[in-house]
């Protein structure tokens, strides 16, 4: 993993998949974002609209979408809304983050990862590599089989 910047430790970074500085980590609801003019970082728990930070892309640097339980998809959703909306920002999965999530949650815009318990960086790299072509479109840069075919 090249790009990436590892850590330890919970709400800590371990995988990172930027180039730029990184934000430190977000302490502020969307609720409280929304009452602020100077946080720059909001972190999305479930049941938190992402449509409310549309307006005010342009000044945050992180987004972190918290997923208290693995099971609870709400953050994928949050984090493609946001990059289909024209946000070029971190988006970090703090949480319950699992390695077998890892592949599908880069899919949707993630491109950093605070898991509570410190992911196999092996794991990480056969999760990531397992499947070299998609099916569908997403929001990230990969083009379904499909148009490679029939493109």
């Amino acid at each position: 993993m090249a790009d990436t910047d590892l850590g330890t430790g919970r709400d800590e970074v371990q995988l990172r998949f930027r180039d730029d500085a990184m934000a430190d980590g977000a302490q502020v609801t969307v609720d409280a974002f929304l009452e602020q003019t100077d946080a720059s970082a909001v972190r999305i728990e479930p049941g938190d609209d992402a449509r409310d930070l549309l307006p005010h892309l342009a000044r945050i640097k992180l987004i972190e979408v918290n997923f208290p339980t693995f099971a609870d998809g709400r953050g994928y959703s949050a984090a493609r809304l946001l990059r289909e909306n024209g946000y070029t920002g971190e988006v970090r999965a703090v949480g319950d983050v699992l390695v077998d999530q890892i592949a599908y949650m880069r899919r949707c815009g993630f491109d950093s990862f605070a898991p509570d318990q410190a992911l196999d960086e092996a794991d990480v790299e056969t999760a990531l590599d397992r499947w070299p072509h998609v099916y569908q479109p997403a929001a990230d840069t990969a083009v379904p089989i499909w148009k490679l075919r029939h493109g």
